[in-house]
């Protein structure tokens, strides 16, 4: 009886992405805890000392990029990575989406003087600005396209973007599947302004003074008092001036969303997927690969990080193991304890295995690349180079 081979991943090659001028920006996304902000950071290094000029943008609240880029601080502004090769002409930036910032930003560019002031000031808008529910997608989304959009000389030729502060954006997106969430952010943005509680309790703000009682007494004077209780009169009140205040605001959000998820739509973008060789991440792996092809995003590969190596692959596990007993029979613990880490490892190295290929079985049309797992945390540029060239390798 024959038997069928395993199907085998076509190889991601990283160096031909991040060579590629027509790609201008890149998306980290996975689960949490697989090494994305790291993948991510070992990107943007390795595509500048090749010749690109990157920023890196990090969702993800956690400080690792900062400190693994020998910054002593990353926030909203882009800050230089000073520590690399440039002998190629690349550069690096690095920066973490501060998201009541951004909001902040977006508000004074898009309103007047005296309007940005009433609605920075404004208790309602302080709150939504840095702790609503969807907040950081939104701003995620205008982060991106005002990165997109910042050159020193505006233009394209033959489809490659020229004369810009940057060439290339690495995106490293939050964990877990609040991941993708951005993808949902103009779909969303329109659902909550078209409301009908935003509605309600904007309608005295735009019908105003005497006019706003005459809508409520028609038909949602009852429905109002209700919300006046739960919210408070001060705060149905702030929440009103907010919502009257942005109004004119409203469509310009919808519109640069809208701009931002083309954007990402277009062939310039790759979306690459981060797993660690476990059941958990894979899961996730494969959540996010039907989702991007579900939106029909430009799907370019998954990086599977962490997978665990062995030098002596002659000796499995089980022979290891055995060896060990028989060692530690005979008095000698060293060669025992040497044997039994082998042997804990050969078998991590059979189980990723055998997990990156029951991947394949399900995706086998999406280019693959292993990084080995390192022997200890990455922490400056170095390290970030050092997983830059095992990404190069696969």
């Amino acid at each position: 009886m024959s038997t069928r081979a395993t199907p085998r991943a076509p190889r991601l090659d990283v160096d031909a992405l991040l060579a590629d001028r027509h790609t201008d920006i890149v998306v980290c996304c996975g689960s949490g805890g697989v090494g994305k902000t790291t993948t991510a950071a070992a990107l943007g290094l390795r595509a500048a000392e090749q010749g690109r000029k990157v920023v890196v943008l990090t969702i993800d609240p956690a400080r690792r990029l900062a400190q693994s880029m020998g910054l002593t601080q990353l926030d909203n502004t882009p800050r230089p990575v000073h520590d690399i090769d440039t002998t190629a002409g690349g550069s690096l930036d690095a920066m973490m989406l501060d998201m009541k910032r951004t909001f902040d930003e977006v508000v004074v560019a898009h309103s007047t003087p005296e309007k940005a002031e009433q609605i920075l000031a404004n208790p309602f808008y302080q709150a939504v600005s840095s702790s609503f529910a969807g907040t950081q997608e939104y701003m995620a989304m205008e982060k991106l396209g005002q990165l997109h959009q910042e050159v020193n000389g505006k233009g394209t030729a033959n489809g490659v973007l020229r004369n810009r502060r940057w060439d290339l954006i690495v995106v490293d997106t939050p964990p877990s599947r609040s991941a993708l969430d951005f993808l949902d952010a103009p779909k969303r943005l329109g659902s909550f302004l078209d409301g009908r509680f935003i509605r309600l309790i904007s309608a005295p703000a735009k019908a105003g003074g005497r006019a706003s009682l005459k809508v409520f007494n028609v038909g949602v004077g009852l429905v109002s008092s209700t919300i006046s209780r739960v919210l408070g009169g001060e705060m149905l009140r702030d929440v009103q001036t907010f919502v009257g205040a942005l109004d004119t605001m409203f469509g310009g959000f919808r519109q640069r969303a809208d701009q931002t998820y083309a954007l990402l739509a277009q062939r310039s973008t790759a979306f690459l997927v981060v797993a660690a060789p476990e059941p958990d991440a894979l899961r996730e792996a494969s959540f996010f690969i039907a989702r991007l092809e579900s939106e029909r995003m430009p799907l370019t590969g998954l990086i599977l990080n962490r997978v665990q190596q062995v030098q002596a692959n002659g000796l499995s596990a089980a022979r290891a193991r055995a060896a060990a007993e028989d060692r530690a029979d005979d008095g000698d613990h060293l060669t025992a304890g040497l044997l039994a880490l082998h042997a804990d490892l050969a078998g991590a190295a059979d189980r990723h295995r055998r997990l990156a290929r029951r991947f394949s079985v399900g995706h086998p049309s999406t280019p693959v690349v292993e990084v080995p797992a390192l022997a200890e945390d990455v922490h400056d540029v170095d390290g970030l180079r050092q997983v830059g060239e095992a990404l190069a390798k696969g």
